[in-house]
C-alpha cells in the first residue's frame, strides 16, 4: 500500500527530502510525474497520455501530501518508509485506499526509475 499524510500534519517538511521517488509535496504545490523519476510521459487509467513534466494539481492546499501513484513505501531503497520514520507527529500512515503487495511496489519502483 502507499503512505498518506493525515490532517495532523504540522507542515514541518521533514518527510519531503526523505522520499526517493519525490512523491511528497508541500500543500498547494503542483507536482509532476517526472520529478525524481525517469518518466517522460505517463498513460493514465483513462488512456490519456500526460507529459512527465506537465504540472499536476496539488492533492492538498493545506498540508504536505503524497502522490500515491509515485509512492513505493521506499521499496527497493530502504527497509521502511522514510517519511514515517522521520515524521515527528506520526501522520505518515498506510493509505487504506491504495493496497499494494511487495511485488506491486517493486514493479512500481522499476517503472518509476529503471525501465
Amino acid at each position: 500500500m502507499a503512505i498518506m499524510i493525515t490532517d495532523e500534519c504540522i507542515n514541518c517538511g521533514a518527510c519531503e527530502p526523505e522520499c526517493p521517488n519525490t512523491a511528497i509535496y508541500e500543500g498547494g504545490v503542483e507536482w509532476t510525474w517526472a520529478g525524481g523519476t525517469k518518466l517522460t510521459q505517463v498513460e493514465l487509467e483513462d488512456g490519456t497520455v500526460v507529459d512527465g513534466n506537465e504540472a499536476q494539481q496539488p492533492f492538498s492546499d493545506e498540508f504536505y501530501y503524497i502522490v500515491s501513484q509515485k509512492c513505493t513505501e521506499c521499496t527497493g531503497f530502504h527497509e521502511e518508509p522514510q517519511c514515517a520514520a522521520v515524521c515527528p507527529v506520526d501522520c505518515c500512515v498506510d493509505d487504506p485506499d491504495y493496497r499494494e503487495t511487495v511485488e506491486e511496489l517493486t514493479a512500481k519502483k522499476t517503472w518509476l526509475h529503471d525501465e
